[in-house]
């Protein structure tokens, strides 16, 4: 019976903020009771394929779906599942093209998650084709998760969450990990040639949600003011160039660093002095668990999740003054230890592992009955 081995559904396994999630809880459970398999929709790489595989797990690479191979797309489910009865669990972290395979699951057996990480699919055509999608989710899955509040009542409804079926895990940390250490600290502002610098701080991938365009312009008016600071942009994506022309535009090619995407994100997190957070749109960014494990005052939108709010280092500001943001990042901000009101919260990795280590359990045994729920908050 042991391991279970649970089948994590994403679109590819590089460093986003669902895709880390499920790492650190990999990571965490016990897996000589839980193993974690993957399935991607990307034939390319994935940023922790290795690590992946290093720890026991298998990775199987579907065909992304593009609307016009639906038959072919569900065939490709109906196959594997026909292939591969070891599985009995199915822990979905996407949503739209769900709605195809979470049927063919059922029909071999297996029990389905459906997990919202998000608050929005963006706009356009695009994003209205994921919502007509993804509607049937709240109908057809097992088992309803989300990381928030505002991201289960967003994928799901407040109406259809009011039954109570659905129940919120905290997006948590290796809290030791991002532990202020002074030796890293100085070792990390050196390499980068920030010493005595005050240095401002975003993790996530270049995406429209993440909201760099006024980033960059709260940046530019803080670097106006004390020309003594540098900005730290950790991740990549599409919009990578228009960012750098942005920089430029502003003339901050030499008070901008973009250092890719990075694995040692604990490190760099030691380096910086304030966290910047101005998303559009976040389910519960881990990189605000992470900011605040770091000991870093964060600044964020107040349209971000509540539910991050661990501890008293979130400073809440509205989009769109870019003044108010200055006068508050350059405002006398202190960095300091909050491990004890992140583990209270819920937010160790420890405490979600061994949540989700009983659930999985609970689910493979068939002794849930409705039991599961209860880490709702």
């Amino acid at each position: 019976m042991y391991p279970i081995r649970v089948l994590h559904i994403l679109n590819a396994m590089n460093r986003g903020g669902a895709e880390s999630m499920v790492m650190n809880l990999y990571r965490a459970v016990d897996r000589s009771i839980i193993q974690f398999d993957f399935i991607v929709h990307s034939e390319k790489k994935g940023e922790f394929n290795d690590e992946i595989e290093q720890l026991g797990g298998k990775i199987y690479v579907c065909p992304k779906f593009k609307g016009h191979n639906i038959f072919q797309y569900k065939l490709w489910w109906e196959t594997f599942f026909r292939e591969h009865k070891e599985y009995r669990i199915l822990h979905s972290h996407i949503r739209s093209c769900a709605s195809l395979y979470i049927p063919v699951a059922k029909k071999h057996g297996l029990k389905t998650i459906i997990h919202s990480h998000s608050t929005s699919n963006g706009k356009g055509f695009k994003s209205l084709a994921k919502k007509i999608l993804q509607y049937p989710l709240r109908y057809q899955a097992d088992y309803l998760v989300a990381c928030s509040k505002e991201a289960g009542e967003w994928l799901f409804g407040k109406a259809y969450l009011r039954r109570g079926k659905y129940m919120i895990i905290p997006n948590a940390v290796d809290v030791k990990k991002f532990s202020l250490n002074e030796n890293v600290r100085n070792d990390y502002r050196k390499q980068l040639g920030v010493e005595g610098k005050i240095v401002f701080g975003n993790v996530g991938r270049f995406h429209e949600s993440k909201n760099h365009m006024f980033l960059l312009d709260v940046f530019s008016e803080i670097h106006r003011r004390n020309g003594n600071t540098v900005l730290m942009l950790v991740g990549d994506g599409y919009l990578r160039s228009v960012i750098e022309n942005r920089i430029h535009q502003l003339g901050l090619d030499n008070s901008v660093i973009l250092t890719g995407t990075r694995s040692d994100v604990p490190n760099l997190m030691q380096a910086m002095d304030v966290f910047l957070l101005p998303s559009l749109w976040e389910g519960l960014p881990v990189t605000l668990v992470e900011a605040q494990a770091a000991g870093l005052p964060c600044l964020v939108s107040d349209t971000i999740t509540k539910d991050a709010d661990i501890s008293d280092l979130i400073h809440r500001l509205p989009l769109g003054d870019v003044s108010k943001w200055a006068d508050l990042a350059l405002s006398p901000l202190v960095r300091h230890d909050v491990s004890k009101e992140i583990k209270a919260s819920g937010f160790d990795i420890k405490d979600s592992a061994k949540f989700l280590t009983t659930f999985y359990q609970k689910i493979y045994e068939g002794n849930e009955n409705g039991e599961v729920y209860h880490k709702v908050r």
